[in-house]
């Protein structure tokens, strides 16, 4: 089964889904927030389109491994995502998290080496860095091979 990784800010959430065997991690969309509840509802619908069993989250502590206020909010939104898949039948769905220090650093430089404008980067960089977010997660699991 596929797995979705998330980059959760304030304003958006980048979204990336593994391909079926688990082995690379690509962009799917980037969703505009309009409020918790539908937000945590749009990302367990791409969980429902892409058949997904595990939710990879990325963890943003600060540098010095420290819990932030957009850790917090991260939390709330994980929260909020456990209890509607609760209230609806994805009981199965494992959420786990990533730690996602320097993931937009690394975002955008992937974006300025494929030398992606700087407007267009805007719109991007949330997407690239959950493709990193669940890349990193997706190699430290133990290879089924």
């Amino acid at each position: 089964m596929r797995k979705i990784g998330l980059d959760v800010g304030d304003r958006t959430i980048g979204v990336a889904v593994s391909d079926p065997l688990g082995i690379t991690a690509q962009g799917i969309t980037t969703i505009e927030r309009v409020g918790i509840r539908k937000d945590a509802g749009k990302v367990l619908d791409y969980v429902k389109e892409y058949d997904c069993d595990t939710i990879v989250m990325g963890l943003p502590l600060s540098l010095s491994g420290e819990d932030s206020e957009q850790t917090q909010k991260v939390r709330e939104f994980r929260t909020m995502l456990e209890n509607k898949m609760r209230s609806t039948a994805m009981k199965g769905i494992t959420v786990v998290w990533q730690d996602e220090r320097l993931t937009t650093v690394q975002a955008e430089r992937v974006l300025i080496e494929a030398d992606v404008s700087r407007s267009k980067r805007k719109t991007v960089i949330d997407k690239q860095a959950a493709v990193i977010i669940l890349q990193t997660w997706l190699d430290q699991q133990p290879s089924a091979l």
